[in-house]
């Protein structure tokens, strides 16, 4: 099996140790595993699992490392690729989409702002743009989901502009 130590796929202990925490609070359950990769996922500030830490995890769980890739392809929320420090979700789900009006023009206004597309992460890292199923905030749409925080009722360029301006 796979070892994460190899010097192929270095894994530090540090990562190696906060990893084992997020395995032990889900009792190294592998009918947990999308919960345990999103917050996996959460602990890269790239907000990704590298290829390294699939395989680590993959031995952890006692899982084939093809259900760890499965679950990072399939997922909308998860990936296997470096997105930005921002990454802004934004509802495709048709509840959302009934008030298109408002979800195209903060879509069209991100894009213009950001200078980039759905799927693209701005020169600097800071922001990547992705459509994502429902997040539960129809009802306070057009709204963003951005690294697991809700902001809401973006209707204006400025609110806009003030939301990615506040970002560190």
């Amino acid at each position: 099996m796979f070892n994460a130590l190899t010097k192929d796929y270095p894994l530090s202990t540090e990562l190696q140790g906060k990893i084992d925490l997020v395995l032990e609070s889900h009792g190294y359950d592998p009918t947990q595993i999308v919960e345990i990769l999103l917050e996996v996922q959460d602990l890269d500030e790239r907000h990704y699992v590298p290829e390294p830490t699939a395989y680590y995890l993959a031995e952890k769980l006692n899982v084939p490392i093809t259900n760890i890739f499965d679950c990072l392809s399939f997922y909308a929320q998860l990936s296997d690729k470096p997105r930005a420090k921002y990454p802004i979700q934004i509802c495709n789900s048709p509840a959302c989409r009934v008030n298109v009006i408002d979800t195209k023009r903060l879509l069209s206004t991100l894009e213009r702002l950001l200078d980039i597309k759905i799927g693209e992460t701005t020169y600097d890292g800071r922001f990547t743009l992705e459509t994502i199923s429902c997040f539960g905030a129809c009802d306070r749409a057009p709204a963003v989901r951005i690294n697991g925080q809700v902001y809401d009722h973006l209707d204006t360029q400025e609110k806009i502009e003030a939301l990615l301006r506040s970002l560190p």
